[in-house]
């Protein structure tokens, strides 16, 4: 496409007016968003903050680019702005179609490595002379007549418009790519609750969950006693593929992948670690030492989910485990864990509902959010 249009070299100075800008500091900043406060920052598209009306003589109209010293960028300024110290202004001599704007900001933004390369100093200087390439409906190499008419704009906003509607539907194709990764990785066909999942969610909010039945359950009496870890030093372990867990929050508590032949622990079990941190397991994995392992193998892996928060609430939020006092089996084994039940048993059916329940709002919520940034994206585009 851009093979397609005949390019013509122009300097900078033909096209846009630099100059310098009125400044004072921030502290004269006054409450409000109708204006942008902007300096040499490179973030936030050089807007510090905003600000209502401080005075008449500083203010920059918008339809033009701010250009920040400090590292050279163009930001094109849609809404009156004030300016702080060593900020310029580059305001255009023609008139741009506004679809125009993102091709003239990139071509403006490509020319940071030469602004970069001389004095502050020479900054203005060096910007007027700069030349670029743009598309021309028709030769005029002595520029005579209106630039203005010369410069193909039709070209530049179907261009522009082309990249844009490319980027759209690379970010609508990423949100679906997303979305399935997500229904995969829980093994659900789609996020909509069911009858009974909202019935749970009811109960959560109104609190009762489990229709308000609750009752204590020694871990032990459950699932049997816990099994410790062996320790295997940073030193001899060997690289492979088995997930090596020790204590630790990082990396959810995997310190290595080991090829050495430890004791491989079941999936859908639970960790407690030192410090009472308890994480549900959904894969093989060996442990050190300073691990207790709960055998919840038998459960729906979504009820141990459950579980192992019950764990987490009673061990590591009772402050009682620490580098000075550490959590172990024989710890996990004496665990006493609050369970929602049904004729004074667990009732696993209502805590994998739960799960399920929760998973599926996590990923409606991921999608929400989703779909607000491409609505947010499309209308920057339109």
């Amino acid at each position: 496409m851009l093979n397609s249009v005949k390019w013509e070299e122009f300097e900078l100075e033909k096209l846009f007016i630099i100059e310098n800008t009125l400044s004072f500091n921030k502290d004269k900043l006054t409450t409000g968003d109708e204006y942008d406060y902007v300096t040499r920052t490179s973030q936030n598209q050089g807007i510090l903050q905003t600000t209502g009306f401080v005075n008449t003589e500083n203010i920059n109209p918008a339809g033009n680019w701010s250009l920040g010293l400090l590292q050279m960028d163009f930001f094109y300024r849609n809404k009156p702005w004030y300016a702080g110290q060593f900020v310029r202004k580059i305001t255009p001599k023609i008139v741009l179609p506004p679809k125009t704007i993102n091709f003239f900001s990139s071509i403006l933004n490509k020319q940071k490595p030469i602004l970069l390369s001389v004095l502050v100093r020479d900054v203005d200087d060096v910007f007027r002379n700069i030349k670029i390439k743009l598309p021309v409906k028709k030769s005029n190499n002595n520029m005579e007549g209106n630039i203005g008419e010369i410069i193909d704009f039709d070209f530049m906003q179907s261009f522009v418009a082309e990249l844009e509607a490319q980027r759209v539907a690379e970010l609508e194709a990423q949100r679906v790519a997303e979305l399935e990764a997500y229904l995969l990785k829980t093994g659900l066909s789609n996020y909509t609750l069911t009858e009974k999942e909202m019935q749970v969610i009811d109960n959560i909010n109104n609190s009762t969950l489990g229709g308000g039945k609750w009752q204590s359950f020694n871990l032990k009496q459950l699932f049997g006693s816990a099994t410790r870890g062996k320790r295997l030093k940073s030193d001899d372990r060997i690289v492979g593929n088995l997930p090596f867990v020790t204590a630790g929050e990082a990396n959810t508590g995997i310190s290595a992948f080991i090829g050495n032949p430890v004791h491989i622990f079941n999936a859908n079990t639970v960790t407690i670690d030192m410090f009472g941190s308890a994480k549900y397991r959904n894969y093989d994995y060996g442990a050190d030492d300073h691990i207790a392992v709960v055998h919840t193998e038998s459960l729906p892996p979504l009820a141990t989910m459950f579980i192992a928060s019950a764990i987490h609430k009673a061990s590591y939020f009772s402050g009682k485990f620490s580098y000075s006092r550490n959590f172990y089996a024989k710890d996990a084994d004496e665990l006493t864990i609050s369970l929602p039940c049904k004729s004074g048993k667990p009732d696993y059916d209502y805590m994998a509902a739960v799960m399920s329940a929760v998973q599926k709002l996590v990923i409606k919520e991921v999608v929400d959010y989703s779909d607000k940034k491409m609505k947010a994206y499309c209308s920057c585009v339109d």
